[in-house]
């Protein structure tokens, strides 16, 4: 196995997506390292992913990490499509290009992303799943809590104190960073001197990313799954209840469950060595070490 050294910076990536548009990603770890794919929430990045990213570099394992359309470096879609078709054909696309065997790891809208690319042609390619704190029935409240944030100050901010007061509000839970250079991942200053979260608002005119879209249709794709299933919640979760995950372990008796202490919905950076650890754990129990 390489030494960490060899993969303490990512590789830039670009994949095709659907309907001609170019999907920013990057890649940590060696290229033949067991593969996991990470599919962010929306309105996030696949920077929300770095910290994982490295730890699984660490382990001798290959994480790429994807900007969903119209999120972060990846094109907005012409035509606004930002429906779960679209997301699933992105999906499929990239794993058919890496063309090998990948735990896909999705949070929010990237897990059910995942979770519906499963019941589509080209699904052979997924090798088990990670769900970050989302399952087929959501709790009601927290999915608007959700809602209403990414939908919040369209007219951007003055400055990003301004920005950090909003993400502070909305996660109350989790201390306010000291400095705000971590928003300019997420937020870009235009020519009126304001910022603006960096992803297509156009995604919540199409129903991107309501999370009760389709639940028949996500249930029906998790009562058929047979490949290792991992759930993750955080414990301080509004989206995901334990009515939630009984439900979705009746759907899929043979699922690994772990939950967070300390986490909210946002459960992978808001604990994310722990996080780390249950992902690597999960990829290295199946998926061949080289």
């Amino acid at each position: 196995m390489s030494n960490e050294a060899d993969f303490s910076e990512p590789q830039r990536l670009a994949f095709a997506g659907q309907g001609g548009i170019t999907l920013a990603a990057e890649g940590w770890g060696p290229e033949d390292g067991p593969l996991a794919v990470f599919l962010h929430g929306g309105g996030q990045t696949r920077h929300s992913w770095k910290e994982s990213g490295a730890a699984l570099a660490k382990a001798g394992m290959r994480a790429v990490l994807l900007d969903a359309r119209g999120h972060g470096e990846s094109d907005w879609a012409p035509d606004g499509n930002y429906g779960r078709e679209a997301m699933t054909a992105d999906l499929l696309g990239i794993l058919a290009e890496l063309g090998r065997p990948a735990i896909v790891v999705g949070a929010s809208m990237g897990g059910l992303t995942a979770l519906l690319a499963t019941a589509r042609p080209g699904h052979e390619r997924i090798a088990g799943l990670v769900l970050v704190d989302v399952v087929p029935r959501p709790e009601h409240k927290g999915v608007e809590r959700v809602l209403n944030f990414l939908a919040g100050n369209p007219e951007g901010f003055d400055t990003l104190d301004e920005a950090a007061d909003a993400v502070a509000e909305y996660l109350p839970h989790r201390p306010r960073p000291r400095s705000t250079d971590g928003l300019r991942r997420n937020l870009r200053l235009r020519e009126d001197g304001r910022w603006y979260w960096h992803w297509d608002p156009a995604m919540l005119s199409g129903g991107g990313e309501d999370i009760e879209l389709h639940t028949e249709t996500l249930e029906q794709a998790a009562r058929h799954l047979t490949i290792p299933v991992l759930l993750i919640r955080g414990r301080l979760s509004d989206v995901v209840s334990a009515q939630g995950v009984a439900d979705f372990r009746n759907l899929v008796p043979h699922m690994e469950y772990v939950e967070i202490g300390g986490a909210a919905h946002t459960a992978a950076s808001d604990v994310n060595d722990e996080f780390s650890d249950a992902v690597v754990d999960f990829v290295r129990a199946h998926l061949e070490m080289g």
